[in-house]
């Protein structure tokens, strides 16, 4: 069975457009066994709307310290609640 990897960003010190720019980098390289982990200070809404309208699977859980945990992937059958490090 193939490994799962995470591919990882930290876009909470970083300024528009940068977070969105690179998560949607990221995005383009999702195939059937990885993922997009990204975390941001807020809810990154067009990125949401993106992955959704390209038919991939989205996770979003704001923590308690008011962090956001967003997951996406292109497998839509994957459980990616149970990805989230929160």
């Amino acid at each position: 069975m193939p490994t799962t990897e995470k591919i990882f960003l930290d876009a909470r010190e970083l300024e528009h457009p940068i977070p969105l720019e690179r998560a949607i980098a990221a995005i383009r390289e999702l195939n059937k066994d990885n993922y997009f982990y990204m975390i941001h200070r807020k809810n990154p809404i067009p990125l949401i709307e993106l992955a959704k309208e390209q038919g991939l699977g989205v996770f979003n859980k704001e923590d308690s310290n008011g962090t956001w945990h967003i997951i996406i992937a292109r497998d839509r059958t994957r459980d990616l609640g149970a990805l989230c490090d929160v």
